[in-house]
């Protein structure tokens, strides 16, 4: 199904709030609060994998107390659909993770594919150490081939979005987390 032929309004209006945006910045400052405690010392490159954590990185960064570099790698399983499909790179990972301690930032641990890809691509790079920290896990009821070291919240094993996660290409800029209807 194309994006032309979906309207963004009737996709919110057919979803349910999972999270509310106050729900949402508590769990970036305790994720905030977690990090600083555990990388206070790493002098991390911190890596945001786009698009979708753009939103999470924006939020969750200010709130770094540590030194940090920043860089960003980009991948893709969704292609503005709902289903995931074959992994596609756009940015890989560079040689500056080389002897490094890498946090992975995403929006969302899902089936867990693409983010295993992103840690082995750095590992291959030369990255000394990968942490993930996502947004949200999808609670899948499966196991997964990856785990993320911190999380923030957990939501239904349903189409999630908003906070970055998109739902045909639209409504990253939502606040909230939203799913999609059955």
């Amino acid at each position: 199904m194309s994006n032309k032929k979906i309207l963004p309004e009737q996709l919110l209006a057919d979803s349910v709030l999972v999270h509310g945006e106050e729900v949402v910045n508590l769990a970036v400052d305790r994720l905030a609060q977690e990090l600083n405690q555990n990388l206070h010392d790493a002098c991390p490159l911190v890596m945001c994998v786009m698009g979708g954590a753009v939103v999470f990185s924006g939020r969750l960064l200010p709130k770094l107390n540590f030194p940090l570099e920043f860089d960003y790698v980009q991948v893709s399983r969704y292609h503005n659909q709902i289903a995931g499909q074959q992994l596609d790179w756009k940015v890989l990972p560079r040689d500056n993770v080389q002897g490094r301690t890498v946090l992975l930032l995403d929006d969302i641990l899902d089936e867990g594919h693409t983010l295993v890809e992103i840690k082995r691509k750095c590992l291959e790079q030369g990255a000394e150490k990968v942490i993930i920290a996502v947004l949200a896990e999808k609670d899948t009821g499966r196991s997964k081939p990856i785990t993320a070291d911190f999380v923030g919240l957990t939501v239904p094993n349903k189409y999630v979005f908003g906070c970055g996660m998109d739902v045909y290409g639209w409504w990253r800029n939502l606040p909230a987390i939203y799913a999609l209807k059955d």
